[in-house]
């Protein structure tokens, strides 16, 4: 039976994941009082690599959600990296209580993989889109291109991507996350014939919840 841990977590789980429970274990008989603070840092730690199996009943005209979250935002932006013009972005913001890592929204190729150095804002920053470091992955699919572009935040410094250029990937097949909090965002060119299934506000569940469907 799987265990529903992510295997980008190894290092921290027993890092911090074991010290913690360490600390609990060993104050019981001097501090039973902090004993507890540290088991529900344990269970944090726990709570936040983990990585529940997910399928979608979504036809294969639908995007799915990269990741699990809430939608900041749904507009036109430039993306020349990948898309080479004006791209449909939906923006998620990740909370530290979410599910952090990410999946194919579509099935596709990967096209190229693009590290972005930047800073390292709140997620919930506006700014942090244009100014944080990030890591783009563009892909070609059925339908066309598209992009996922995974973003840091202030306490999220390290993002994980495995890809390689080449690389097929299945609709939901997990493709790397982010450590503690972030953003990822699914990129579509302007011109693809697409119908939103989201609005701003929504909660979404990565390799779940329908985001947008090709119409043609």
């Amino acid at each position: 039976m799987r265990i529903p841990l992510t295997a980008h977590g190894i290092r921290e789980l027993l890092l911090f994941g074991g010290g913690f429970l360490a600390i609990s274990i060993a104050l019981i008989p001097i501090a039973p009082w902090a004993s507890p603070v540290f088991f529900l840092l344990f269970l944090f730690v726990l709570s936040f690599f983990r990585d529940p199996d997910r399928s979608s009943d979504a036809g294969p005209d639908t995007a799915i959600s990269p990741a699990d979250g809430k939608v900041t935002d749904i507009e036109e932006v430039d993306e020349p990296y990948f898309l080479n013009g004006k791209a449909l972005r939906i923006g998620i913001f990740l909370s530290v209580f979410n599910v952090h890592v990410n999946r194919a929204p579509i099935a596709g190729k990967v096209t190229g993989v693009r590290y972005l150095p930047g800073k390292f804002l709140d997620a919930r920053d506006p700014q942090c889109i244009i100014q944080n470091e990030a890591n783009l992955v563009g892909f070609s699919g059925e339908r066309g291109p598209f992009a996922v572009r995974q973003i840091s935040g202030l306490i999220a410094r390290k993002i994980v991507c495995p890809l390689a250029e080449g690389e097929e990937l299945e609709r939901g097949r997990r493709m790397g996350m982010i450590k503690f909090g972030s953003r990822t965002e699914l990129l579509v060119p302007v011109g693809a014939d697409v119908e939103v299934l989201v609005k701003i506000g929504d909660k979404v569940l990565g390799g779940k919840t329908q985001l947008l469907r090709y119409r043609s």
